[in-house]
């Protein structure tokens, strides 16, 4: 009897490999082993880089908000220390927010808790 292959699984296989390869430079995109690790190492840093977008983000709100806040008399750390106790649910994005592009709010949120 002659030796069964799935062919077909096997060639969707490599297909879907190197189709998340496209647009790699020279072998990385043809050469299905090379492709293989390629695609793997990007899979990889997607996954990492996706908890490091939140960081960095919330790196900037941080930012925003402080020079927003300092342009009041009032620095990051005491404004979110004041919104914490006077229970004012506000979240560093939204703050972030008021702070860029609707400063006249953003001096209504810090009237509140002075």
């Amino acid at each position: 009897m002659p030796r069964s292959v799935n062919a077909v699984a096997s060639r969707r296989r490599r297909k879907k490999v190197l189709n998340l390869a496209k647009g790699y430079w020279g072998a990385r995109s043809k050469v299905f082993t090379v492709a293989k690790n390629t695609v793997e190492k990007g899979l990889q840093y997607a996954y990492r880089d996706r908890k490091v977008k939140k960081r960095e983000f919330r790196g900037l709100w941080i930012q925003r908000i402080n020079a927003g806040a300092r342009q009041h008399g009032i620095s990051y750390s005491q404004l979110i220390g004041k919104l914490a106790s006077k229970e004012i649910g506000l979240n560093r994005k939204v703050l972030a927010d008021l702070a860029m592009n609707h400063p006249e709010a953003f001096k209504a949120v810090i009237d509140a808790v002075k």
